[in-house]
């Protein structure tokens, strides 16, 4: 990651922390869901100029300088040792293992497809399981995306014969 990536995630955690709100609660004041939240505060998503409004009540210490920042597009990058957080390690474990079956069910459901990572949202929430545990539920809810047959009629970018 670049110096001044890190500067300014740096720079958008301490107004986070200093306001002393969650994700979950700045996801609450400004329509958002909690990850896409942490995602704008990490440089992950870019700020929509009609959603700075909302942001800037949720994170009144947020300076100017730092929302547009947040509103020109992000470099979607992560460092390649995050895999060996251990969350983000069981979460990975868990695509993995459960992605056969995740896609079968796509397949079976939808077609030949894959889910969007772009038109797509995630959350995740806490709730109380049946034992009174505490429980994790990560969403992910992203748009369909069918396979399409190539044919060379459809391709615009081919020169045609005149």
């Amino acid at each position: 990651m670049e110096e001044n990536k890190k500067t300014i995630i740096n720079r958008l955690e301490a107004v986070k922390r200093h306001s002393g709100k969650s994700c979950s609660q700045i996801a609450e004041q400004t329509g958002l869901t909690n990850v896409y939240v942490a995602q704008l505060l990490r440089r992950q998503a870019q700020l929509n100029p009609d959603t700075a409004p909302k942001l800037r009540a949720a994170l009144p210490e947020l300076p100017e300088d730092l929302i547009q920042e947040m509103m020109r597009p992000p470099m979607r990058s992560y460092d390649p040792n995050l895999i060996q957080e251990p969350c983000v390690y069981r979460l990975n474990e868990a695509v993995m293992h459960f992605g056969e079956s995740i896609k079968e069910i796509i397949n079976e459901e939808f077609g030949d497809g894959i889910m969007s990572a772009i038109d797509f949202y995630c959350s995740v929430d806490k709730v109380k399981g049946v034992d009174g545990k505490d429980r994790v539920v990560v969403t992910f809810d992203g748009k369909y995306l069918p396979y399409t047959e190539q044919k060379s009629e459809h391709m615009v970018s081919r020169p045609r014969p005149h």
